[in-house]
């Protein structure tokens, strides 16, 4: 169990960790795309994307976040999510209220890639911490049919 006392960052037994340097060559070295070996899950946040015919479905679990913290910018062929948490500890801090802080704030974000997506169609919905983008394919229009005449 943790010891109860005001979090401060000036008190230097919170933050002495005598492992620190193994931790950080043990992240490091088994760092990968997909998350595992104990990484941060908001470093980059979790999604799913699905091809349901006519369109895709990508859902990005934010959880935590105000719909307005979350924005979604379309420039060129790519999409990005960006999502930033703000930290209310730093005004109350001065108190010395907190006994413990370690929920992560800052800025998360992610491109994919659009080729393919009718941009026009895209829709959004953010419900119960989970952002939902429907991504519509775009139609592939043929060049109308025609007769070629024989020389």
């Amino acid at each position: 169990m943790f010891e109860l006392r005001p979090y401060n960052r000036k008190n230097h037994m919170t933050d002495y960790n005598p492992f620190r340097e193994i931790d950080a060559f043990e992240k490091s070295f088994f760092q990968n795309p997909f998350g595992f070996f104990g990484s941060d899950p908001l470093v980059e946040f979790r999604t799913d994307i699905t091809d349901n015919g006519d369109h895709y479905l990508l859902e990005a679990d934010l959880p935590g976040f105000e719909k307005k913290d979350i924005n979604l910018d379309i420039n060129g062929d790519l999409l990005t999510i960006r999502a930033e948490r703000h930290s209310e500890h730093e005004e109350t801090d001065k108190k010395n209220k907190y006994i413990r802080c370690e929920r992560s704030y800052g800025a998360y974000s992610r491109q994919f890639d659009i080729t393919g997506v009718d941009r026009e169609g895209i829709r959004a919905k953010y419900e119960n911490g989970v952002l939902k983008l429907t991504l519509p394919k775009q139609k592939e229009e043929l060049p109308p049919a025609r007769r070629l005449e024989i020389e």
